[in-house]
This record gives structure tokens, C-alpha cells and sequence, in this order.
């Protein structure tokens, strides 16, 4: 083999072994969602008006409804359909998509479409005075 075939395979195989750690580094990167308790508001600011938006929570976003830790409520607000931010609607007691219309029961389960999936739901408790979610 000459000096000239070795090098250029040498160079070659370079390339080639840093092409996973390119290609790594390309790649979006999403930071994983904690499975603990997160803290998503206060109680104070979830009886203001019975719900809590949190748009960028440790959790993701996350829209709390009710009073009290007998009726809370706890889902993602995106819009399974279109990717809108549903909002609550307290005397239906359902959660409205304002781009198409869908709606969602209480418990996050498509009521009416075009939305065919189910909003995420989260486990939710008050501890003190701070309004908690834990990813289901």
C-alpha cells in the first residue's frame, strides 16, 4: 500500500469515528421531565380564580383547576388536535380548545372533536401553601 492509500484511509477512518458524536450533537436535545413533585404555584394564586396556568413549569405546562385538594384538577393545556392552549370553562366544567373547538371532560378525555387523544393528566396536590404536580 502507498503513503498516499494509507493516509487518505487514516483521514477516512477519523471521519468516520467522529461521525456519531456530529450527528449527536445535531440532534435536538430535550431535557427530561422530573417523575418527582414538582411546584408548579402557590395556593394563593390558584384561588385568585380557581385555576393556575404554569406555561413553563419543571413539569411542562400544566393548567390546575378547582379550590381545594378535594377537587383539583391537574392537565397539560396543549391541545391534542392543534397544539393550542385549551382553557377552562367553569360552568361546563370542560376544558375548550379556542383554535377548533374541542373539548375536554374533567378528567382530560375527549368530549368533542377534531382532538381524538386524551389531554395528559398529572397527580396534583397542595402541600402548605404550594400547588404540586407529579407526571403520571
Amino acid at each position: 500500500m502507498k503513503r498516499r492509500d494509507f493516509m487518505n484511509w487514516v483521514g477516512l477512518g477519523g471521519i468516520a469515528s467522529s461521525l456519531p458524536v456530529a450527528i449527536a450533537a445535531c440532534s435536538s436535545q430535550t431535557t427530561p421531565v422530573s417523575r418527582d413533585w414538582q411546584t408548579v404555584g402557590t395556593s394563593a394564586e390558584l384561588d385568585k380564580t380557581g385555576q393556575l396556568l404554569a406555561k413553563n413549569s419543571p413539569a411542562g405546562p400544566v393548567l390546575v383547576v378547582g379550590t381545594s385538594n378535594a377537587n383539583l384538577t391537574a392537565v397539560n393545556p396543549t391541545c391534542t388536535h392543534a397544539g393550542c392552549t385549551v382553557a377552562w370553562k367553569a360552568e361546563t366544567k370542560k376544558f375548550v380548545c379556542p383554535c377548533h373547538d374541542s373539548e375536554f371532560g374533567i378528567d382530560g378525555k375527549v368530549q368533542k372533536g377534531p382532538a381524538t387523544e386524551a389531554l395528559k393528566t398529572y397527580a396534583v396536590k397542595i402541600e402548605g401553601n404550594s400547588v404540586i404536580v407529579k407526571p403520571s
